[in-house]
């Protein structure tokens, strides 16, 4: 196994953005992608993605996972020598099945967080959560009504978004479960990752960037600019119409619930 780990190709450092939908994670992600220090971070790790990140990358699409993983680590580096991904929790134990069932990177007795590491050197932790929980299950409430998931110019809706008290009570469960996951991991792997919030990314995009980079140890000259975000927030008047209706209707059913 030591001459198989010499041999791959691997950036020299790495890290892995942990986060759940509509946590903010694109808007992080695009901003650590646009400095062109940070890798591409995407979810090359979702099953479903990676015949589309393979074709894109000029990988080969009947290479074994262990493979795909040093190919594309090497394909998507950034000239600095850094490799970037995203992991959802809602996948991360298949992930780390698939990865230990190749054995490139270790053996049943080996440590998920050592296997990690063997697959992705140096690899450090970035978790990107958001405070405000409610608005993190409208946003995905919708995102699920119309299809869009990530709003830029020239994307369109696949239907206009409804309110749904029930959809919205059902994201909010999801979403405090999939926050859950995250954290029992970090408490198993033992380690604390760098706490990313949305809310003060929104609020000082610049200065969430760079502090990144400072816990990476990734160099970004103080002077070299940190472009505008390219994602647009959904946040808007439908938005906030849900917000009150939901909590006046919570409000409102309260009384019954406990009669």
């Amino acid at each position: 196994m030591g001459g198989l780990f010499h041999n791959l190709r691997h950036p020299r450092r790495c890290y892995v953005v942990c986060a759940v939908p509509r946590s903010g994670s694109n808007l992080l992600t695009d901003g650590l992608h646009a400095t062109r220090r940070a890798g591409r971070p995407k979810q090359f790790f979702m099953r479903k993605s990676e015949p589309y990140f393979a074709a894109a990358h000029n990988l080969d699409p009947s290479a074994n996972f262990a493979a795909y993983v040093r190919d594309i680590a090497a394909a998507t580096a950034t000239s600095n020598e850094v490799f970037g991904f995203k992991l959802m929790s809602w996948y991360l134990d298949d992930f780390l099945t698939r990865l230990r069932e190749t054995r490139a990177f270790g053996d049943t007795e080996t440590t998920d967080l050592k296997l990690l590491r063997n697959a992705f050197p140096r690899l450090q932790f970035v978790h990107i959560f958001r405070r405000h929980k409610l608005r993190q299950a409208l946003s995905k409430a919708r995102a699920v009504q119309t299809g869009l998931w990530k709003v830029q110019e020239g994307k369109t809706v696949s239907r206009e978004p409804e309110f749904d008290a029930e959809l919205i009570e059902q994201c909010l469960e999801d979403g405090a479960q999939q926050e859950k996951a995250w954290e029992c991991f970090f408490q198993r792997i033992g380690i604390d990752p760098f706490r990313v919030e949305y809310e003060k990314l929104c609020q000082d995009y610049e200065a969430t960037i760079r502090a990144v980079f400072d816990f990476l140890q990734i160099s970004l000259p103080r002077r070299a600019p940190v472009g505008a975000p390219v994602t647009i927030r959904q946040a808007d008047d439908i938005s906030r119409a849900w917000e009150e209706r939901f909590l006046a209707e919570c409000s409102l059913s309260e009384p019954l619930a406990r009669t």
